[in-house]
C-alpha cells in the first residue's frame, strides 16, 4: 500500500524533492507529470519535454466558449457502480467537507496519462493506478474504467464508503455545467461529462480545470498555506498557474485565470509563440524553450531542461539559457506583482525540480526590477508534479475550491 498522504494537512516534501531526475525535472519518485494547463494553446506544464515536443493545433481561437453544445452522455454503470440516490447527481455551492470515514476518488487527466487514486480521511492512499490517455472522447471511457478498477481494488465493505470524486481535465472546462469544452492535446470538444461519472460511481463528481486545482492545492495546503495573496506558477512544457488575492482564488468567466505563459515579454525581437503572439514568456522560460535555447546557443542538442540545469554553473551556454528564462519569467510577473502585491510566488510543476537553481535567480531578478512594491518571496511548491492529483483528492474531500 502506498502510504503517502494527501489529506488536509500539508505534506512533508521528500528528501529528494528538489533533485533533478536524469530525464526530466519531475519532483520526487512518484512524479509522472499531470495534464497541465489550458492546452488549447500549449501542452502540459508538468511534463518537462525535450526541444522536439510537438506543437498543438490552435483551433481554440475559433471556439465560442460561452455556448458549448453538450455531446452524448454516456451513463452506462460500471461493474462497481454504487447505489445512486436521487439527490446525489449534483453538488451545490454550499457543499461541505466529507466525514472523516468517507473515501474519495480523484483522477488527473493529462495529455499522455490518466492518473487516479482513492484515499481515506487521513489521506492514506488505498488504491492507485494510471492508464494511457486515448485520443478524443474515448478518454472519458478510460477515465471511467480506471475509476472502476480502483474501486475494485477495495474490499467490498469499503466500496460503499466512497463519498465524492473529482476529475481534473485539461483545456477549456465549463465547470458549472460539467462540460469539457475543448482540448487540443487530447482531442475532444463539447463533451458533457458530469452525469456519466456520477451515475457510474454513485457519488457526486466534481469536474474541474487541472491547473486551477493544482494551484489551489499548493496555495491552501502546500507551500502557500497560511498566506492570503499568492501566485502559483506551474512550470513545464507550458506555463500557467493561479492567483489568490485576499484569501480568495481568482477565477475568470471561463473558470481559469493564470495564463502567465502567454504574456508577451519580447514582442519586438522574440520568437513566435503557438498562441499567435511573439515573445511570450513560454518561448524562453518553459522547459522545452530552455532546452531549445541551449541548443541554439551551444550547437549541442539536449533532451530536456534537466540537462541544461545539470550543466550549471560550469557551462556558460547553460548559464545564459537559464538567465534568459529567469529574465522572461521576472518580466512577465511584474504587472501581476504591481497589481496584486502577492506575498509569495510558488513555483510548481516539473520544472520546479530545478530547485534553488531556479528560485534564487528569480528572487534576485524580481528584487532588481521592483521599485514601488516589495518583492514577494519565491518558494518551491511542496506537491511538485503531483499537485494535480493531490489537488483532485483534496477537492473531493472539501467539496469546493475554497
Amino acid at each position: 500500500m502506498d502510504t503517502h498522504r494527501v489529506g488536509s494537512s500539508a505534506p512533508t516534501p521528500a528528501p529528494n524533492a528538489a533533485s533533478i531526475e536524469p530525464n526530466g525535472l519531475a519532483i520526487g519518485p512518484d512524479a509522472r507529470g499531470s495534464g497541465g494547463r489550458s492546452d488549447a494553446m500549449m501542452s502540459s506544464p508538468n511534463a518537462a519535454l525535450g526541444p522536439d515536443a510537438p506543437t498543438p493545433d490552435l483551433n481554440a481561437a475559433a471556439l465560442d466558449v460561452n455556448t458549448p453544445t453538450p455531446g452524448p452522455d454516456a451513463a452506462t454503470p460500471g461493474p462497481n457502480a454504487l447505489t445512486l440516490s436521487s439527490d446525489a447527481l449534483t453538488l451545490g455551492p454550499d457543499a461541505q467537507a466529507l466525514d472523516s470515514d468517507a473515501l474519495t476518488l480523484g483522477l488527473d487527466v493529462g495529455g499522455t496519462t490518466i492518473k487516479g487514486e482513492i484515499a481515506d480521511g487521513s489521506g492514506t492512499i488505498l488504491a492507485s493506478g494510471a492508464v494511457p490517455t486515448p485520443r478524443g472522447e474515448a478518454a472519458f471511457e478510460a477515465m471511467g474504467d480506471l475509476g472502476d478498477r480502483l474501486l475494485a481494488e477495495l474490499p467490498a465493505d469499503r466500496r460503499g464508503r466512497l463519498g465524492r470524486a473529482a476529475v481534473l481535465l485539461p483545456g477549456i472546462v465549463d465547470t458549472a455545467r460539467s462540460i469539457a469544452v475543448f482540448s487540443s492535446n487530447v482531442g475532444w470538444r463539447d463533451v458533457h461529462v458530469g452525469d456519466r461519472f456520477t451515475r457510474r460511481w454513485g457519488v457526486p463528481v466534481l469536474i474541474e480545470h487541472d491547473v486551477a486545482v493544482a494551484g489551489w492545492a499548493e496555495w491552501r495546503f502546500g507551500a502557500g498555506r497560511d498566506h492570503r495573496d499568492v501566485v502559483v506558477i506551474i512550470l513545464g512544457t507550458g506555463i500557467s498557474g493561479t492567483l489568490s488575492v485576499g484569501g480568495r482564488l481568482v477565477r475568470s468567466a471561463f473558470g481559469q485565470a493564470g495564463e502567465y505563459g502567454h504574456i508577451p515579454v519580447r514582442p519586438a525581437d522574440g520568437l513566435p509563440c503557438p498562441c499567435g503572439n511573439v515573445g511570450c514568456v513560454e518561448t524562453l522560460a518553459s522547459a522545452a524553450a530552455i532546452a531549445r535555447n541551449y541548443t541554439r546557443l551551444s550547437g549541442r542538442r539536449v533532451d530536456g531542461a534537466a540537462r541544461v540545469f545539470a550543466r550549471l554553473p560550469d557551462d556558460p551556454d547553460a548559464v545564459r539559457a537559464v538567465d534568459d528564462a529567469v529574465a522572461a519569467l521576472a518580466d512577465g510577473l511584474l504587472g501581476i506583482i504591481h497589481a496584486t502585491c502577492p506575498e509569495l510566488i510558488v513555483l510548481g510543476g516539473g520544472l520546479a525540480g530545478a530547485g534553488s537553481a531556479l528560485s534564487e535567480p528569480l528572487q534576485a531578478a524580481l528584487a532588481h526590477r521592483l521599485r514601488v512594491v516589495p518583492a514577494p518571496r519565491v518558494v518551491l511548491g511542496e506537491f511538485g508534479a503531483r499537485a494535480g492529483l493531490a489537488g483532485a483528492m483534496l477537492l473531493a474531500r472539501h467539496g469546493a475550491l475554497a
